[in-house]
């Protein structure tokens, strides 16, 4: 009988360190910065920045010739890649080989 008392008294000190230690992950989660906001993206489970890729986009491809056709691609880019270089053309260099890399299935570059 003892043995069934420690047992039980065992799982339900358990149980009180899982519960206060989710607790404490909660108060760290939510002390982050919000203006700084990292987020956990897939498989390989890096922290990743937020960026806004329509607005960035958006000004990359203002002097485009064919402006929703660069947005479309820009977009593609931004997600892959979290990076949109700046001012309207050249400086791709700035986001890396993922951006520069980046091939349409004609092998011409599909980044702007």
């Amino acid at each position: 009988m003892a043995v069934r008392v420690l047992l039980a008294l065992g799982v339900v000190l358990l149980c009180l360190a899982q519960v206060s230690s989710d607790i404490k992950a909660e108060q760290d989660i939510t002390n982050v910065d919000e203006e700084a906001s990292l987020v956990v993206k897939g498989g390989n489970r890096r922290l990743m920045q937020e960026i806004d890729c329509g607005g960035l986009c958006k000004q990359r491809c203002s002097l485009n010739s064919r402006p929703n056709r660069c947005n479309r691609a820009c977009g593609t880019c931004c997600l892959r890649c979290k990076c949109v270089p700046p001012g309207t053309s050249g400086n791709r260099e700035v986001c890396g080989t993922c951006y520069t890399g980046m091939t349409t299935h004609g092998n011409t570059t599909k980044c702007p």
